[in-house]
């Protein structure tokens, strides 16, 4: 029985179309330039920041994210980067009894963005205000801390196997699978994901009939 569902943020519950968006614009590059590189990095397996390092060699990506801030082009979410089903699973989640959480690899502004829109969540947490990100051990340490249920009682969903799947798998919780975005539709039929996946699901409304 689930208990607790635990939810990634970028390609999960939100878009990341603003996120590269804004570095491309900042960085002076054609928006879909940053984007093919994103997903080419993406297909070597390689972290997504260094589709930056390939449009701007030797940049200090945190001195970069600090300079965006100070000119007023920083982080910004609202409800338009939402995936359509999120509202919908997680109050459909919330009525079976189910405890929502959000936890991702994202800065402590973010999730202050996130708690501003109001979602119906128990829990929004960020790696930046953990202090521990993705896939280290540790993040997922919290994760069953906030939890508030056993680790096999609760599910990680997530969209990318190397940072959602296997990390989480590692430390004893239930994995989704989300064919969501270029992680989750790249790897979704690989078979290390199929084997360490609990679950593959196509949307959150899937995670309804789950838990029932």
């Amino acid at each position: 029985m689930i208990e607790t569902i635990v939810f990634d943020v970028g390609e999960t519950i939100t878009r990341d179309d603003r996120y590269w968006a804004a570095w491309a614009d900042w960085l002076e590059v054609p928006r879909h330039t940053l984007s093919a590189l994103v997903g080419a990095v993406v297909a070597q397996g390689q972290d997504n920041a260094e589709a930056l390092r390939l449009v701007r060699p030797g940049i200090d990506v945190a001195a970069e994210y600090r300079a965006r801030e100070a000119a007023g082009r920083g982080e910004y979410l609202d409800e338009a980067d939402l995936y359509d089903d999120v509202r919908p699973a997680f109050s459909a989640l919330r009525q079976a009894g189910v405890r929502i959480v959000v936890a991702g690899n994202q800065t402590a502004n973010a999730g202050q963005l996130l708690r501003a829109l109001d979602l119906p969540a128990d829990l929004i947490a960020t790696s930046g205000e953990w202090g521990a990100a993705k896939p280290q051990p540790e993040f997922f340490h919290r994760v069953v801390q906030v939890s508030e249920a056993p680790a096999d009682r609760t599910l990680y969903v997530g969209d990318h196997p190397a940072n959602d799947v296997h990390p989480a798998k590692a430390a004893g919780l239930r994995t989704a699978h989300l064919r969501r975005g270029p992680w989750g539709n790249l790897w979704a039929d690989a078979p290390e994901t199929v084997a360490a996946a609990d679950w593959r699901i196509n949307g959150l409304m899937d995670l309804v009939a789950l838990v029932r």
